[in-house]
């Protein structure tokens, strides 16, 4: 008896881990950049498996969600003809086990247990009315990043979502360098 008191004191006393307001991520106020085609039109190529070894669906921001969001936010048609088609290829992270020490050292070791391999990749192709397409920009941002064993639920999301945030931050900084080098004649 005393020791299920003592058992349920202690459960009593623990806090569960705060649940986190993870930031939206949003883009709209990093500028228009402005194409003189006459509509936008955005394809998932990519579709999450939701499942492991994925992780991504499990991220407090969608990798894929995050990019769909970033060519809405910057990319708008001002002009009469023409189409932007911008593809979504890779928007994931996924998680690779790590070697773990085994034995009696295992036990008094803290490894690093998992890598999260996250990667997204956007095309964005001008086509003309004929349906040829006039020129693109394929881009790819990538971060990993290592957890040990006893990292919490809470750590992992915050890893996901810095990796979300990373990664779009170096894709925005590249589309609009490859956009403006590469599409510059589309841009207004």
């Amino acid at each position: 008896g005393l020791v299920v008191a003592i058992c349920g004191m202690l459960l009593a006393c623990q806090t569960p881990d705060p649940v986190p307001g993870f930031a939206h991520l949003s883009y709209g106020h990093l500028g228009t950049i402005l194409l003189d085609v006459r509509r936008i039109e955005v394809f998932r190529a990519y579709v999450p498996p939701a499942t492991l070894p994925n992780v991504d669906h499990l991220s407090p921001v969608s990798p894929l969600e995050t990019a769909e969001r970033w060519i809405s936010d910057r990319l708008r048609a001002v002009g009469k003809s023409g189409i932007a088609k911008a593809t979504i290829s890779r928007a994931s992270i996924v998680e690779v086990p790590l070697k773990r020490t085994e034995g009696i050292r295992g036990v008094f070791t803290n490894d690093q247990a998992d890598r999260y391999d996250g990667l997204i990749e956007i095309t964005i192709q001008i086509v003309g009315v004929s349906g040829r397409e006039k020129a693109s920009v394929l881009v790819r941002a990538s971060r990993s990043q290592t957890v040990s064993e006893d990292v919490s639920r809470l750590e992992r999301e915050k890893i996901w979502f810095e990796m979300t945030e990373a990664m779009m931050n170096d894709l925005n900084t590249t589309l609009q360098n490859q956009i403006n080098t590469n599409l510059g004649k589309f841009v207004r």
